[in-house]
Order: structure tokens, then sequence, then C-alpha cells
């Protein structure tokens, strides 16, 4: 029985792959001025990682058939933590533990709403989406924040640092990220305890998993999650807006589906969020630099995260 979903696992990344190198042979041909520099891919690393550390993180919820859409505003009401903490003490490493701290609370939260009051995540995120998007235009009352005197930390070299002066920092933390919920995923008692219980709840509980436990850290790590690429964002530009983080939702989502995590549940593979998360991060620019307007954004978008959840779809029914 075992077997049988491992070599569905492979077929969605190989079909994640091909799309992957399909898409980007498709924007060198195009492009091949763009595409065959250094500068895309610097902008690239630069930028994608926010969006692909956010859908590694949601991944985990989305297998166990659940949702949470709160993370752009949890995002942002960290980030206001973040560099309030900062300003207020000049101590960085203070400022990333009430970051962290807070982000986390913040998804607590949600466990709470979900796990123990029953609330479905979908409404639960919702709600918690506005109020933490709230929450931030109320305390921030439309100021943003300069971090310029952080860039003088080690901290921040850590966070968005250039590392040779040609690797941005944030993508190694993106591909450190990626190893990390990989091996949870696929190689700790945790990550099968969460695909047990996406895949049958009642069966998983039976077999002795805390279910409560699992869906509560599930929700946990997104809002930690959410408040470290806070951090990021915010340093990577020394400045922070209430505004912060609501880009992200659509595009880390949609990062999650085109991977080929199953909606319903009990189903994921973290390489194919992480490739999902480079495709998504680059269709913009791949557009645009191959002559498009920007109108056909939006459009390809929808296009590529249909034709990816059909095919994904007709490779479940065909394990059934």
């Amino acid at each position: 029985m075992l077997k049988k979903p491992m070599r569905l696992e492979h077929k969605l990344d190989l079909s994640i792959l091909i799309v992957f190198f399909s898409v980007f042979i498709l924007f060198f041909i195009a492009n091949p001025g763009v595409f065959s520099r250094f500068d895309i891919y610097y902008s690239f690393m630069s930028t994608i990682p926010f969006i692909a550390i956010l859908a590694l993180s949601v991944t985990l919820v989305v297998v166990l058939g659940m949702m949470d859409l709160s993370f752009p505003s949890v995002l942002a009401f960290s980030a206001w933590v973040f560099g309030t903490v900062f300003t207020n003490t000049g101590s960085m490493l203070l400022a990333v533990i009430c970051c962290i701290a807070v982000g986390t609370a913040c998804g607590f939260v949600n466990s709470i709403l979900v796990v123990r009051i029953g609330v479905p995540s979908l409404v639960a995120t919702i709600g918690s989406m506005f109020f933490w998007r709230g929450a931030v235009n109320m305390v921030a009352r439309g100021r943003g924040i300069s971090l310029v005197g952080a860039m003088d930390t080690f901290l921040f070299r850590a966070f968005v640092g250039r590392i040779g002066g040609v690797i941005p920092a944030q993508f190694l933390w993106m591909i450190a990220a990626a190893l990390f919920f990989g091996v949870l995923l696929k190689r700790h008692r945790f990550g099968s305890h969460l695909l047990f219980v996406g895949d049958n709840e009642q069966s998983a509980a039976m077999m002795g998993i805390n279910v409560k436990r699992v869906k509560t850290i599930a929700f946990m790590q997104v809002g930690a999650c959410a408040a470290f690429v806070g951090i990021l964002s915010t340093l990577e530009v020394t400045y922070f807006w209430p505004s912060q983080g609501q880009g992200y939702l659509m595009s880390a989502l949609a990062a999650v589906f085109v991977g080929g995590t199953s909606v319903f549940g009990g189903m994921g593979t973290i390489l194919g969020t992480f490739l999902g998360a480079l495709l998504i991060g680059s269709l913009e620019a791949g557009i645009i630099s191959s002559g498009l307007s920007g109108f056909w954004i939006q459009f390809i978008y929808g296009l590529l995260i249909m034709v990816s959840v059909s095919t994904y779809a007709t490779m479940m029914k065909k394990r059934g």
C-alpha cells in the first residue's frame, strides 16, 4: 500500500519539473538577451524567497486538508512589532525574538479557532486576516518605520546581506527552509502524522495520533514563518509599511497548488511547492520580457493553475 502513493508523488514531482523547465525554455527562447544574463536571476533570488518560504509553510496546513489565509496580515503585524521594538531598543536580537513570538502567537490564535472551537479553517482565517490587518493599521496609524539603522548589524547581513557580494542571503534561507520542510514532511514522524491526519482524521486518531496537537503546530509554524518573512522583507527595503505582505496571498497559495499539494489533504510535495514558488515568482518578469503586456499576467497565472490542478486531479483519480 505504501508504494503506490510514493509512485504518485514522484509523478507529481516529475510533472512540475517538466512544467518548470518548459516555461523557462520558452522564456529563454522569447528573450535570450534577458534570460542569459545574471541580472534577472539576481532579481529572482532577492524577491522569490519571500513567497517561497510562505508557500512551504502553508503546504503543511494544506496537507491537513485545511487552509490559512491570514499569513499576509500576520506578516504585517509581526513586522510592525519587529520595527517598533528595534527603533525603541536598538536591539536587533530582541526585535527578532519578539517578532517571531508574536507571529507564533497569531498562529496559535488560529489554531484555537479551528481546533478547539471548531470554526472551519477557511472562515476562521478569513476573520483573522481582517483582524490582524486592521490591528496593524490601527497601531501603525498609516505611518511607516525606517530601519536604516539596522544595516550596520550582524543580523542584517545574516538575513538579507549579499554573500560574496553576489548571492542574497534570503536565497540561502529559502534553500534551508525547503530542505527543512522536505525532511520534516517525508523523513520525520510529525510529517507522517500530518499526512495521516490529512488523509483520514478519524483513522489517525484511532492510531493514537494527537490530531489536535498536529493541527495546532501546523498553524503555529505558519505564523512563525510569516513573521520570519516579515523580518526578511522589511530588512530588504529597510522600511516597514502597514500594507506589507498584501501581495503574497495569491502567489503563495498558487505555488502550493501548482506544486501538486492536494486541496483535499493527505498528499503534498515540498519539491513541488518549491518549484511552484520559483515558477510563480518568475512568471511576471518572464511574461513582460517576452513582449507580452502586463494584462496577460493574471490570465497566464489562472491558466497555469487550472491546467496543473486538473492534471493532478486526473492523476489522483487514476490512483483510486
